[in-house]
């Protein structure tokens, strides 16, 4: 067993400590621990009994809203997109969320002395794509660097990532804002996109003094997108995080799946007097795993920052990592930020230089699929509102089996009502994706052409598109075996209402008294009686008729 002795893990999280320890089991994989010894931060924040009292709450409200009115809040954001490559950046490992630990290691993603990096094609090939789809100018020939720190997860001491000369820079990313958060277009600048690979995970226990270091992430590609600050609230810039992930999720370059870390975002949050140029004290939020989280993160970033200044304690807002504390809803201070000094970046001298050329590149712009803001447009122009662009956009399957069904000439709207409707409905409760159910974009487009043209009512169309989602199927083979026809013939439906009109002489004569809602109540027992299959159009025609006619 090898013993490492380590002077620190981190100033603010760990007391001067002991040991990093490896032990090879039997089974070939690798067991880590970092014996510790944890004691609080100086710099945490204490807990401060809640207050109560409604009045002294909107009180503190309202003085709030006052103050936030006097500053602007400048937002930006690092996101680190996990690549679906089927190895590792450097090295042939496989990478699978929740394999056992240690397990998908070797001696290049360890960092042990003589294993050499070997990059992966696949990384420049997805890092291209994403540049292209942020709108960046792409450096043909661009380098990798080492930047340099201490964590028990980084066995190498280094990351290599990408310093001076990034693959992509000077992009932007356009999007639309839902509708209940106040719509509009906005565009947001993207500074760069890097390659770099991640680093491993520890796992903290509750009850022992030592953490367990899992090394299977170590070495898993990764694109970092830095944002220009041209956020300034906490909806944008969780709006801003989503349509990052749909780009991904289009490109097939990455789950963005945010529960697994396949997409992380570290937000930057500054305020400055309004009409001030000068950026305030960026202070940085980490460990943000939803849009929501990214949202409430911020607001209360913000509202701090503002109420300092505000008490003219501005020098108590320094630049720092804070985590956001999901229980409390606050944010607490992680460790002082580190500068660019502090990495001591230098060229990675076992990689050569990453050198596109223009053929290269245009190969792969031709090979892009219509991105997220290109299909918003292209619903717009159909004459759909936003909330169903939005809706209908936000995930690649759901606007490709739209696009099946009215390319086999489904109405526009009618097609969108029944995806928005039904069927994202039964996939909820069903927790299914577009992808799982058996109803074709042709039988969907079959049934909303048998309700127009009157073959069915839209009650029976219903129960068809529940059994064809769950069971599959035709809907001119379900209407035949069920014989579910809709009934179009006058005199037919004019029996019926006779029967029922006969069988309900109370709620006639209540009708006729004025209580006319009870025409729903006779309608509904045609309805029933035909099982069905009632036009109801014709039935309320003749229902009214008959029920109006003493």
């Amino acid at each position: 067993m090898a013993t490492t002795l380590f002077g620190t893990i981190h100033p603010n999280q760990f007391s001067v400590l002991g040991t990093l320890l490896f032990r090879r089991r039997n089974n070939g994989v690798l067991n880590f621990s970092v014996r510790c010894c944890r004691t609080q931060t100086a710099t945490q924040e204490k807990k401060q009994p809640p207050k109560t009292g409604v009045s002294q709450r909107n009180q503190k409200s309202d003085k709030l809203d006052q103050i936030l009115r006097d500053y602007e809040a400048v937002i930006g954001i690092e996101t680190h997109v996990q690549l679906s490559t089927l190895t590792k950046a450097f090295c042939g490992c496989p990478y699978s969320y929740g394999s056992r630990p240690n397990s998908g290691v070797c001696p290049v993603c360890m960092g042990l002395p003589g294993a050499l990096p070997v990059l992966n094609s696949k990384v420049v090939e997805f890092a291209v794509k994403l540049g292209l789809a942020l709108n960046c100018k792409l450096s043909l020939k661009s380098k990798f660097d080492r930047k340099q720190y201490f964590y028990p997860d980084l066995p190498k001491g280094y990351q290599i990532s990408q310093f001076d000369i990034p693959i992509a820079s000077g992009g932007y990313v356009d999007l639309d804002l839902p509708v209940e958060f106040g719509g509009g277009h906005r565009r947001f600048g993207i500074t760069r996109v890097h390659m770099e690979e991640d680093a491993g995970k520890l796992l903290h226990s509750d009850n022992e003094d030592y953490s367990q270091v899992d090394l299977n992430r170590a070495g898993v590609p990764l694109l970092e997108i830095v944002s220009e600050p041209d956020m300034r609230n906490g909806i944008e810039a969780a709006e801003y995080a989503c349509e990052l992930q749909r780009i991904v999720r289009y490109l097939g370059i990455s789950n963005g799946n945010m529960q697994e870390g396949s997409l992380r975002c570290d937000v930057n949050v500054s305020i400055r007097p309004v009409g001030q140029p000068e950026f305030g004290t960026k202070v940085e939020i980490k460990n943000l795993n939803s849009f929501s989280s990214i949202n409430r993160a911020i607001d209360f970033e913000i509202a701090r920052q503002a109420l300092l200044y505000s008490q003219g304690q501005s020098d108590q807002i320094v630049s720092e990592t804070r985590l956001w504390e999901e229980g409390a809803q606050k944010t607490v201070t992680m460790r002082k930020k580190e500068g660019l000094a502090d990495y001591r970046y230098f060229p990675e001298p076992d990689l050569p230089e990453v050198i596109l050329t223009q053929e290269y590149v245009d190969g792969i712009r031709n090979s892009l699929p219509e991105l997220p803001e290109a299909i918003r447009r292209r619903y717009e122009r159909m004459g759909l509102s936003m909330q169903d662009v939005l809706f209908l956009a936000n995930d690649t399957s759901v606007a490709e089996y739209f696009d099946a069904v009215i390319a086999k000439g489904a109405e526009v709207k009618l097609a969108a009502n029944w995806i928005m409707g039904d069927i994202a409905a039964y996939l909820k409760n069903e927790k299914l994706s577009m992808n799982d159910i058996k109803l074709t974009p042709q039988e969907l487009s079959e049934l909303i052409a048998a309700i127009k043209d009157g073959t069915i009512s839209g009650k029976i169309g219903k129960e068809i598109l529940f059994e064809l989602l769950a069971k599959g199927g035709t809907v001119k083979g379900i209407i035949k075996d069920k014989d579910l026809v809709q009934i179009t013939d006058p005199l037919e439906i004019e029996k019926m209402i006779d029967e029922v009109i006969s069988e309900s002489p109370k709620q006639l004569e209540q009708y006729r008294a004025g209580k006319t809602k009870l025409q729903g109540y006779f309608a509904g027992q045609v309805m029933k009686m035909s099982k069905g299959k009632a036009n109801p159009g014709l039935l309320n025609k003749i229902l009214l008729e008959k029920l109006n006619t003493n």
